[in-house]
Parts: structure tokens; C-alpha cells; sequence
């Protein structure tokens, strides 16, 4: 899939998605960070575990969903992956449009220039250069990826939140896992 048609199916998509308020979404993010924040005394570290775990509950669960409404062609490189995840999945789950460098055919970055979970964030000082505030990213692109069986490593690389000018996401392809049940069963 091409990425002007990758970007075409995900703004259909956007159009036939029931709609949330932006505002009360990325509200209720913030209260969520919060949560889990007063839940870890502070502990940035487990802070960020706990956000990325969420994320990686919430992208094995949304790639269903994607899979379903989407009716994507199956792709058949990562980098064609890359380009539907960034142009059709953000757009469809987020409205956000996010451009997609390539960095190798193992290796890519999702640029956002508009982030919806970060409209109202101003990070306090103390967690300014540590705390990952869309880490969540991260493991909705991660658990998404592993149902596809694409075990990845994500980094968030720039923030807005920290003075960056954008947002940047970069994806490391660790392996493509094998499909089907595996050695371990066998039927009888």
C-alpha cells in the first residue's frame, strides 16, 4: 500500500469512526498519568513502566479492531507495516496524521506534529526530563506489532512536552516471530 492510499484509507476511516470529544479524551489521559503517578510515589521509572504496559494492553487489543474495520491488504514488508500503522491506524484511532521516516528496512520513525494527548500538558519541572508522558504510544505500537508477530523495541525520541518541535516515535524491528501454535503442542 502506497502512502498517499495508506493516508486516504485512514482519513475514511477517521470519518467512520464514532467520535469522542478531543478534549475530554486527552483530559482523561491526563487524569489517568495522574493516577498512576500518585500509585507510584513518584517513581518515574515505574511511572513509565506502567503507562507503556497500559499501552501494550490497549494495542493487542486495538489491532483487532483495526484489522476488522480497515480492510487492508496483508503487507508484505515492515516498511509497508510502517506506512499503514502511521498513515491509516493513527488516523483511524487518533485523527492524527503522522509522517513516517524511514530509517531502514528494519527501522522507522512516526513524526507527529500534532499530538492529541499532549494538548493541556505542561509537565511539572521534576518530571520534565524524565517522565514519558505518551510512552503509551510505545505499547499500543508494540502490542499491535506483536499480534502481527513483529517483536519491536519503541522509543519515544523527541517530545513537545521537553521543547522538542515535534513528536517522534522510533520503531526497531527486533524479529518477526514465527506464526502458527509452535513445538509446543502437538496434537494428540
Amino acid at each position: 500500500m502506497s502512502k498517499s492510499s495508506a493516508a486516504a484509507n485512514g482519513q475514511a476511516l477517521w470519518a467512520k469512526q464514532p467520535k469522542a470529544n478531543a478534549e475530554l479524551f486527552a483530559l482523561t489521559y491526563g487524569a489517568l498519568v495522574m493516577e498512576v503517578v500518585g500509585d507510584a510515589d513518584g517513581n518515574v521509572k515505574e511511572i513509565n513502566e506502567q503507562l507503556e504496559n497500559i499501552g501494550y494492553s490497549i494495542g493487542i487489543r486495538c489491532v483487532d479492531e483495526f484489522l476488522a474495520k480497515s480492510d487492508v491488504a496483508v503487507c508484505k514488508s515492515f516498511e509497508e507495516t510502517s506506512n499503514v500503522l502511521g498513515k491509516t491506524a493513527f488516523k483511524m484511532f487518533l485523527g492524527a496524521n503522522c509522517d513516517v521516516h524511514q530509517h531502514s528496512a528494519k527501522s522507522f520513525s512516526l513524526i507527529m506534529h500534532e499530538n492529541p494527548l499532549t494538548v493541556f500538558v505542561e509537565l511539572p519541572d521534576e518530571y520534565k526530563e524524565t517522565l514519558q508522558y505518551t510512552i503509551v504510544y510505545c505499547g499500543v505500537i508494540r502490542g499491535a506489532l506483536e499480534m502481527l508477530n513483529y517483536k519491536v523495541d519503541c522509543t519515544l525520541v523527541k517530545s513537545t512536552l521537553k521543547g522538542d518541535d515535534v513528536d517522534e516515535i522510533k520503531v526497531d524491528l527486533k524479529s518477526v516471530m514465527q506464526d502458527g501454535a509452535g513445538d509446543d503442542y502437538h496434537e494428540e
